[in-house]
């Protein structure tokens, strides 16, 4: 690229990475995207460079971020699928890290987790804490945003949560559902990450919205939205988690990790920290009654089709 200012996101024609990627060229940042689908259609034309996201080729990546001013990291993996696994991830990311140092790239804005430790016995949540180990050693300028449950148009839990209220007449809620989530606006999201990649101190946030809810409020606040009246009924977690496969088959995706019914249920995707982005959940989606879970959103198709 001909401005040696420009920015790194990896994930550009994903779904945060996509929002970040709106906001710098919404701001007049050029940008190049490191993916793993380089063949996918490029919404952003020749607004965004494209390169590979090679991790089997440090050299290439190397290269790819060589001048570059920050790199914003949304790279991760939702739950193990074929020979792509947690451990894997990590090190796929600790090999950017490598490359993003050799480099020279001036900071790194990295997307982790609520309540990310390296020290978690669920396997999402320590991986994420093992990345952001490795980033603060690396000696990066970093700013790590912990998002919650992240929601908007392409998001998966508050969508497929509607769609499955919209199609079926029963909705399973995993235990009593008074566990809490609170959830970010993908749009806030992206203009925290924006915003942070110009500081220079090294911060972790969490991004964070001004709702708190349990995950019972939530269904049914979804539920009013969508004018639905399917019955919700409570169930043991390990009878929801095994009444969600059949589900999962319907719609070739997986609905729902174990990891991420204990997270949640293990209040994870809350924080105790002040409100970090403004949008209310409850206000979305009155805005996107008619469209919220209008369709599905497979995860498989998302990043491995």
């Amino acid at each position: 690229m001909k401005d040696e200012q420009f920015h790194v996101v990896t994930g550009a024609f994903g779904y945060t990475g996509k929002y970040i990627t709106r906001r710098l060229i919404a701001t007049g940042k050029p940008v190049r995207t490191l993916t793993g689908h380089p063949n996918r259609h490029n919404p952003f034309g020749e607004q965004v460079d494209v390169a590979p996201l090679a991790f089997d080729d440090p050299d290439e990546l190397v290269r790819s971020l060589r001048g570059a001013a920050t790199l914003f990291n949304t790279y991760w993996v939702r739950f193990p699928h074929g020979q792509v696994t947690f451990d894997k991830a990590v090190e796929n990311t600790k090999t950017l890290i490598k490359a993003a140092c050799d480099a020279a790239v001036r900071r790194i804005v990295h997307l982790s987790i609520t309540s990310a430790s390296g020290e978690s016995h669920l396997p999402y949540f320590k991986g994420k804490g093992l990345v952001e180990t490795a980033i603060m050693a690396s000696g990066l300028s970093y700013a790590i945003i912990r998002p919650a449950v992240i929601f908007g148009d392409g998001g998966i839990l508050i969508n497929n949560i509607a769609w499955l209220l919209r199609h079926l007449p029963v909705f399973v809620v995993p235990g009593r559902g008074d566990y809490r989530l609170q959830p970010v606006f993908v749009e806030d999201l992206a203009e925290l990450a924006v915003q942070l990649a110009d500081k220079h101190e090294n911060t972790i946030t969490d991004a964070i919205g001004p709702e708190v809810l349990t995950f019972d409020e939530c269904v049914r606040l979804i539920a009013d939205t969508v004018h639905r009246r399917a019955r919700i009924i409570h169930l043991r977690p390990w009878l929801a988690h095994l009444l969600s496969r059949p589900i999962g088959h319907l719609v070739d995706d997986v609905m729902l990790t174990r990891d991420e019914m204990d997270g949640l249920m293990g209040n994870l995707l809350v924080s105790d920290g002040p409100p970090t982005a403004p949008t209310r959940l409850s206000d979305w989606l009155s805005e996107h009654a008619d469209s919220v879970g209008s369709q599905y959103i497979s995860e498989l198709k998302r990043h491995y089709r």
